[in-house]
């Protein structure tokens, strides 16, 4: 009886040893979990003052009777073992590995910055978006005249170029490829807006370093419009946020109300094109927006198989492969018809 207590007591010992190091030995996972949802018609809650998070200087920002709720993904990033088995167990949580959300190559420190500058990024792309669907196109412009180049002469900085040989020019992506239409030593017609004047202006190209037809400019854009935008949430990261980013600009200066007084979530990137590009943690941010109440889910195409694979009861997953897609939904929404649902 004497050996077998003690054999009891050791093993109970063992097992208080082992329950202990769970709690304090940390394990090279993270935890991925339903983070804040944030209306971008509404207010900043998380700041003194509840500033609006999306606010506009210089035209009447406009009140919609429903949301527009952006999702965000909680990452846990310093587990303990005991952490990562309880997380394993929630299914509303996911634990990966850490290199997944932190590569080996990346401090934390670094991955925060750079999903800080993705944050920025997709507040930049989702007013270009914006305002061109508002009827403010953007300009390609001319930003600086290298010497030496057959544009030197002939183009002039602040230039705006509409089009080279009839093509029109929104991008200077567009611009370089029109450019480099023709092989080096070929002439373009550019049609330009100089001091509000057009002129037509020939420019023949010449090759550079790297062989590609070039004329020896530095483009850049600009989007004139009679009023000042200011988005103002800066504690989550990534790029994420740019699809309902636009339409909460939209919605802010059209007088017509998107949300049709419903509560509408959704994620994904957005491009200066308008292009909608998948994100990560779906099923979590599902979980968000059910638990916000919202309506439907608007859901970048590319991330629809993972989202019906982690569906939420009663979340319709409206299926988004640009801005256009995401109004016509609302427009959809607003009539009482159902919009194009993400399908297998």
């Amino acid at each position: 009886m004497r050996r077998r207590g003690l054999t009891v007591l050791f093993g109970a010992l063992l097992l208080l040893v082992l329950a202990w190091q769970a709690t304090v030995v940390r394990v090279p996972y993270v935890e991925m979990g339903p983070g804040p949802t944030y209306d971008t018609l509404g207010t900043d809650t998380g700041k003194p003052g509840g500033k609006p998070i999306i606010s506009v200087d210089g035209a009447t920002a406009t009140k919609s009777k429903g949301q527009l709720r952006m999702t965000t993904v909680s990452v846990q990033p310093n587990m303990t073992l005991l952490d990562a088995m309880i997380g394993w167990w929630q299914k509303d949580r996911a634990v990966v590995p850490r290199e997944l959300i932190y590569p080996p190559d990346r401090t934390q420190q670094q991955v925060d910055e750079d999903n800080a500058r993705d944050f920025q990024q997709s507040q930049t792309s989702a007013e270009t978006v914006a305002l061109r669907e508002l009827g403010y196109p953007v300009a390609v412009t001319v930003a600086e005249v290298t010497a030496g180049y057959p544009a030197e002469g002939k183009l002039q900085k602040d230039d705006v170029i509409k089009s080279v040989d009839g093509t029109a020019v929104d991008t200077p992506d567009k611009l370089t490829e029109l450019v480099r239409s023709k092989p080096a030593g070929s002439t373009h017609r550019f049609e330009i807006l100089r001091a509000g004047q057009a002129q037509t202006v020939e420019v023949a190209t010449k090759a550079g370093d790297d062989g590609n037809p070039r004329i020896g400019i530095q483009a850049g854009t600009s989007q004139p419009h009679p009023f000042k935008l200011t988005i103002q949430l800066d504690r989550i990261g990534g790029p994420s946020a740019g699809l309902m980013f636009t339409l909460g600009i939209i919605d802010t200066i059209k007088p017509e109300d998107l949300t049709g007084g419903m509560i509408i979530a959704g994620t994904g990137t957005i491009d200066d094109s308008g292009n909608v590009g998948p994100i990560g943690g779906i099923p979590q941010k599902l979980v968000a927006a059910k638990a916000a109440g919202a309506k439907v889910f608007l859901t970048p195409a590319a991330n629809c198989a993972e989202a019906m694979d982690n569906p939420q009861p009663g979340l319709p997953l409206v299926k988004v492969n640009n801005v256009h897609d995401a109004l016509t939904a609302l427009d959809t929404l607003r009539a009482g018809r159902t919009p194009t649902l993400c399908s297998r």
